[in-house]
């Protein structure tokens, strides 16, 4: 009886340290996805863009932080320059400001990425960790704003997404015509409007 007993405590304690491999494994499985989704819907139609959280997870954190306060909602792209971007992140349909709280953040341009065609990237100033809340879509491939070194002029601008789908109305808001130039730079006279920005598993917000 007491031999019996004693190796049906063996048998216990080896199948539970033969299960803790599989518990580990599984909570590495939980580990969150190196890419989010983010659907930009606009009045020329919907953007979808995917980030890029493993090679720009601080950019990627401040984003997705303005995008679930509703930040975005109500902006317009503000700055049309054909061949070249579109920018968007501070000015709302109605001509006024608005202004993040967030702090400006690193900046992350020596990250790998590149500013391709259809590449999303922070804006900023000439102070290289100066971005907070504008953003902007490559409309071709800009290879004189990536990094080249760690300089004012050389530091470059740090892509964290790219554009999935709607690259047409990408297109349609670059062609925006007359432009003007203004106070945030190439004005459009009839601007895009950001109507809601969203997590694409996040329930969309009412229009």
């Amino acid at each position: 009886m007491r031999l019996s007993a004693s190796l049906a405590l063996v048998a216990v304690a080896v199948t539970a340290c033969q299960r803790r491999p599989e518990q580990t494994s599984d909570s590495a499985v939980a580990a969150p996805a190196p890419y989010d989704t983010v659907i930009v819907e606009t009045s020329r139609g919907r953007i979808v863009i995917e980030l890029n959280r493993d090679k720009a997870p601080i950019s990627v954190a401040n984003f997705e932080r303005h995008v679930k306060a509703g930040f975005y909602d109500g902006l317009i792209f503000h700055r049309v320059a054909p061949d070249f971007v579109i920018q968007a992140g501070r000015v709302t349909a109605s001509m006024g400001e608005r202004t993040s709280q967030a702090p400006p953040i690193v900046n992350e341009a020596e990250n790998g990425l590149t500013n391709l065609r259809g590449t999303v990237a922070m804006a900023r100033t000439g102070y290289p960790n100066s971005a907070t809340s504008e953003f902007f879509i490559n409309l071709k491939d800009n290879a004189k704003l990536d990094f080249r070194e760690a300089t004012y002029e050389g530091f470059g601008y740090a892509v964290f997404g790219r554009v999935i789908e709607g690259m047409d109305v990408v297109d349609a808001i670059a062609t925006t015509k007359p432009v003007r130039r203004g106070m945030y730079g190439e004005f459009p006279s009839e601007p895009t409007t950001i109507e809601r920005v969203y997590l694409k598993d996040a329930t969309p917000p009412k229009p």
